[in-house]
């Protein structure tokens, strides 16, 4: 019987031992469990967030697959506190194991598990800690935590093998969650103590580490008390392995927190808009039809083009990773560096800010105070307007939610006419009222809207991006995703084509009101009707008669074939080719008319936009470069012709305010866009530097100012750009000067031409 004891409790043991041996050895080869592979061991560091760099150097933003704003540092970015508090508050023999601890995991075992000692410490080691926060996934359960053990404590064995202590610090400091968005050791000393983490004194570091028990439990700024106790527990542990003495110990523990708490945004830094677009833009995917509603076919078409013109659009799906995987900016650590300058965008914001926030809306608001249909035109019913609203509930978030959560219709409409708790932008900061969410839209809609985009001249670069007026609450980009009709903005175009015909800004034209083929154009003055003027008086008053001879002498045609060249690619171009395009009754967007406003002072050339000029990985090697995309729309000739109109638009056109109001001085080129009702407000201005572009309107088209005086591009739009550049010129640290002259050369006459010229086969005859 003793023998069968025996017997029985070695071979119990045994097959105790081999079968855990057996476990093991599957959980190693991940054939229970998840284990990650050794490239994904190799480079943990790529689960990271992308940063984003302006071109003066300022990190400006991070990009994260759930929306933290992680960012990686080396070791030598920390500072010793750090390290000391962590070590000797968490993992106290750290540089000694190989990643398990069998002395304080046989403690935690007898003293937590069998004595139930809720304060006798844990067992796990800073490098299981940070397999845990890499690679497991939340627990459902105690069984399925107690699985997660054994794999944890292989992957931190194998974690060992791959990196050096250093390296396994800086990883867990850099993927640990602070809470208040602060994921990572950078954000949380950015945010809880505006510095960066080599510069955190003893204490801030201690504070710190504190978290890393319990963020939530510890919130500094929601227990403050709780978290300085806590702080005290870390630097009493400093003290005991030798970091700090005993008197430093008693002097610390009596500092207050000294949180300096600085809110960190869900795109954090500057150019929300840009960065959004930005975001998007490079991780499009090739277009396919298929996934394309009929509506959506305009989008369908410029998105094709972008594939195929510009490298950056749709990037991480044209390039590969060594592993074979395509790129995805939001875990893989890129430094992605932009052609933003931080100190421009401060003043295009600024800019936007003061006319549309400080004047112009204060100004419709006014205008709107006796309307019975305000925001919207009197001249629209009240079922068009209930149509605009229904339309707008049905495209919110709320309507989706609801919708999503099984509500019938007529609860929908039931919660729209309730009454709810909600915080509502205005220009003074938000609020906080009880409002119902049908009156919450139509709040927001009263509210124009404004973009703006400024780009190097030469090299297409984009230097300032302004989407919108307020990234929280209005996140439509109208920079580069919106468009709209851009009205006489699009003018010069049509006279390149005559430029480029042989006319010249003297060559003539009738100035009176004709009919072609069933159009007749109207035009806001009659002054000098009925005589012969020049094409440059033509296009510094912006005269409509005028365009419209053009174009039917030039053909609708050669109009679309030019506004290709100049990089619009809205294929309503095409389809309703006829006279009135040259009216601007196509829908453009800023960007794209910044673009090809590159091309009359590049010498005929056109600049794409370019936002980022160089692409890294998280090792720090450069893996993309990029160049300015230009291609000739016009001769050099009829560059310099268009630079002699453009600038008659700003000395004593349209344009003129520049001179006449805000005193800005140098070569400036220009023109104004004014849409039908006042509905969109353009102002396209150049310098031989810089190329800038404003629209202003409403949400929708029905949302205008009612008279000309107001709701003009030289009223709207014209102002924005001149605060712009009035500061950017004050900047001395950037190189903008009004000294600089366009590229000219002295002797060239921009009315030379020959006696006589023939557009589609039609002789004209200039004496």
């Amino acid at each position: 019987m003793r023998r069968h004891l025996v017997h029985f409790f070695w071979g119990t043991l045994i097959f105790l031992v081999g079968s855990m041996a057996v476990f093991f050895v599957a959980v190693w080869n991940g054939w229970v469990g998840y284990m990650p592979d050794m490239e994904e061991l190799s480079n943990p560091v790529d689960k990271l967030a992308s940063q984003v760099y302006s071109s003066d150097g300022q990190f400006i933003g991070t990009w994260n697959q759930d929306n933290a704003n992680r960012v990686a540092i080396d070791y030598n970015s920390l500072s010793p506190h750090l390290v000391h508090a962590l070590v000797a508050t968490e993992d106290e023999r750290f540089y000694e194991h190989s990643g398990i601890d069998f002395i304080a995991l046989g403690r935690a075992i007898v003293k937590r598990g069998v004595m139930q000692q809720a304060s006798a410490g844990g067992g796990s080691t800073i490098t299981q800690q940070l397999a845990k926060q890499v690679y497991s996934e939340k627990a459902r359960n105690t069984l399925e935590r107690l699985l997660q053990k054994p794999i944890e404590w292989i992957i931190a064995v194998k974690l060992e093998r791959h990196f050096t202590k250093e390296e396994i610090l800086a990883m867990y400091f850099n993927y640990f969650d602070f809470l208040h968005n602060a994921v990572g050791i950078q954000r949380a000393a950015n945010i809880y103590f505006n510095k960066e983490p080599r510069h955190l004194s003893v204490t801030e570091a201690a504070t710190l580490v504190g978290l890393c028990k319990n963020p939530s439990l510890f919130n500094p700024l929601r227990y403050p008390d709780r978290c300085r106790n806590r702080r005290n527990v870390v630097l009493m542990q400093m003290k005991k392995c030798g970091y700090i003495t005993q008197e430093e110990f008693k002097e610390l523990i009596q500092r207050p927190l000294g949180i300096v708490y600085t809110r960190a945004k869900p795109i954090d830094g500057s150019a929300d808009y840009f960065q959004s677009f930005l975001r998007q833009y490079m991780m499009a995917e090739k277009p396919e039809r298929e996934n394309y509603q009929e509506w959506r076919m305009r989008e369908f078409v410029l998105d094709s083009v972008a594939w195929e013109s510009d490298p950056l659009y749709g990037w991480c799906n044209k390039n590969q990773k060594r592993n074979g995987e395509n790129y995805n900016i939001n875990t893989d650590g890129l430094r992605i560096f932009t052609t933003i300058d931080t100190r421009m965008q401060q003043y295009a914001e600024q800019a936007v800010r003061k006319h549309v926030g400080g004047y112009l809306q204060a100004e419709f608001n006014k205008a709107n105070r006796y309307k019975k249909n305000a925001p919207f035109s009197n001249n629209i019913t009240r079922k068009t307007i209930k149509d605009i609203l229904n339309r707008s509930c049905k495209q919110s978030v709320r309507y989706r939610t609801l919708k999503e959560q099984g509500a019938t219709d007529e609860e929908i409409i039931r919660s729209f006419r309730t009454p709810h708790v909600m915080t509502l932008f205005t220009y003074h900061g938000n609020v906080d009222t009880l409002m119902t969410p049908i009156d919450s839209i139509r709040y927001y809609k009263s509210f124009l809207r404004a973009a703006f985009m400024s780009m190097d001249i030469h090299t297409g670069a984009v230097k300032a991006y302004v989407g919108g007026i307020d990234y929280e609450h209005f996140k439509y980009d109208m920079v580069m995703v919106g468009r709209r009709q851009v009205g006489s903005a699009i003018k010069p175009y049509l006279y390149a084509l005559a430029m480029q015909n042989g006319m010249t800004p003297c060559s003539t034209a009738p100035n009176v009101q004709r009919t072609y083929g069933g159009w007749t154009p109207r035009n806001t003055s009659r002054a000098r009707y009925g005589q012969q003027v020049t094409l440059r008086w033509g296009l510094q008053q912006s005269n409509n008669w005028i365009s419209a001879y053009l174009i039917n002498l030039l053909g609708p045609s050669q109009f679309v074939n030019i506004l290709h060249d100049f990089g619009f690619y809205n294929p309503d171009i095409d389809r309703f080719t006829s006279p009135v395009l040259c009216l601007g009754s196509s829908e453009l967007s800023v960007g794209e008319m910044c673009s090809a406003y590159t091309t009359f002072a590049n010498r005929g050339v056109r600049c794409a936009p370019l936002f980022v000029t160089k692409i890294e990985d998280s090792h720090g090697n450069v893996i993309a470069k990029f160049q300015p995309l230009m291609n000739e729309v016009i001769s050099e000739e009829s560059a310099f012709k268009m630079l002699d109109m453009l600038q008659a638009v700003i000395n004593g056109g349209t344009g003129g305010r520049l001179r006449s109001r805000f005193n800005i001085g140098g070569q400036i080129g220009g023109k104004t866009g004014t849409t039908n009702d006042n509905s969109d407000g353009w102002f396209m201005g150049f310098t031989p530097q810089l190329v800038s572009g404003c629209w202003v309107g409403g949400e929708d088209r029905d949302i205008h100012f009612d008279n000309t005086s107001m709701g003009q591009g030289a009223t709207m739009a014209l102002p924005i750009w001149a605060y712009y550049m009035k500061l950017v010129y004050a900047d001395k640290r950037l190189g903008y000067s009004p000294s600089v002259k366009f590229d000219i050369p002295a002797n060239f006459n921009p009315c030379q031409t020959a006696d006589s010229i023939s557009v589609n086969g039609i002789q004209e005859i200039y004496f």
